[in-house]
């Protein structure tokens, strides 16, 4: 057999599959740093519940909330009421969540997408956040962790993501995956694949069609629902104005947009920007571009009120 002259695009997924769920499993440190945990977890306890990480039969208990897809290199939408029971439900693609959704009798109106570590736990810390002040369910969007995800992290895009989205580095990266190693290409991409009208490859491997998977589920969900507020924090504020950038006018009249530690272009005319970013965010501020948020906050990027210098996502969000 003649050698290739790219072996790593010749790897078995169930080769890199493994490498993604560590990866994943890394991010979940920056969860701790950057989100509320100690607040998600001391609140559940209060209310007699507890985080299963691990997931299995112990999930179908009363009061075990599952946080199995913390590892999960696909992605999921979580549903977080602070109010009741189950206070976490998770769905694996977009059209379950969508028929949930339609006998569901409190629908959430707001969504959020996490940056930084992007796994379940940050997710729904932060969505956990938003629910309360909301008094409301909110859906969370976990991002899937695909290979392209895994090469601009390699890159520098965690600290980068500004120029990294500007530059459309992710959709370029996944876009030739999906032609090169279609198999790979599929790993970490099950979500927002899922989503209606989402964007494929000659090869049939899923491309994005707004710059990565966060923001085309977002988008989709915006098309389909009556989604009222949408919440962004670090990179995730990217993704939300990816999503909206090219949805019809009238779909984005009234629309609540809240961004945390990344002021976004304030390009939609009939919708509310409410922008916050910390003094001392460094990084929020190298990826602003030159948007000045609405509001300077005290703080720096983390939203662990456990730390000093954080910002509050339940105080911030607009009444």
């Amino acid at each position: 057999m003649d050698p290739t002259p790219l072996p790593f695009f010749e790897a078995p997924p169930e080769m890199v599959r493994p490498a993604l769920e560590f990866c994943r499993a890394i991010n979940c440190g920056f969860d701790l740093a950057f989100y509320d945990v100690p607040r998600l977890v001391r609140d559940l306890g209060a209310r007699g519940a507890r985080i299963d990480y691990l997931g299995g039969p112990s999930t179908e208990t009363p009061g075990s909330v599952d946080l199995s897809a913390l590892r999960d290199p696909e992605g999921s939408l979580l549903v977080v009421d602070a109010s009741q029971p189950p206070f976490v439900r998770r769905f694996d693609d977009v059209e379950r969540f969508l028929a949930w959704r339609e006998t569901a009798a409190q629908k959430p109106m707001t969504a959020s997408i996490t940056g930084v570590g992007s796994s379940a736990l940050g997710s729904v810390a932060l969505a956990w956040d938003i629910a309360k002040a909301v008094a409301a369910p909110t859906l969370a969007i976990v991002p899937g962790y695909g290979v392209a995800d895994w090469m601009i992290q390699a890159l520098g895009g965690w600290f980068g993501f500004g120029l990294h989205d500007a530059l459309g580095s992710k959709s370029a990266i996944q876009a030739s995956l999906a032609l090169i190693a279609p198999d790979l290409a599929w790993l970490g991409r099950r979500l927002s694949a899922s989503a209606p009208g989402s964007g494929r490859a000659p090869t049939g491997a899923p491309v994005f069609r707004t710059g990565c998977g966060s923001s085309d589920v977002l988008h989709a969900l915006m098309n389909a629902t009556d989604i009222t507020c949408v919440v962004g924090h670090s990179k995730g504020a990217l993704a939300v104005g990816n999503a909206l950038r090219s949805l019809p006018e009238e779909r984005v009249q009234g629309l609540v947009v809240v961004t945390l530690g990344c002021p976004i272009a304030e390009e939609l005319a009939g919708a509310r920007y409410h922008q916050f970013l910390g003094l001392f965010d460094a990084l929020g501020q190298a990826n602003a571009w030159g948007h000045l948020p609405g509001a300077w906050l005290f703080s720096d990027h983390s939203t662990n009120t456990a730390l000093p210098l954080s910002m509050d996502p339940e105080h911030l969000m607009p009444k």
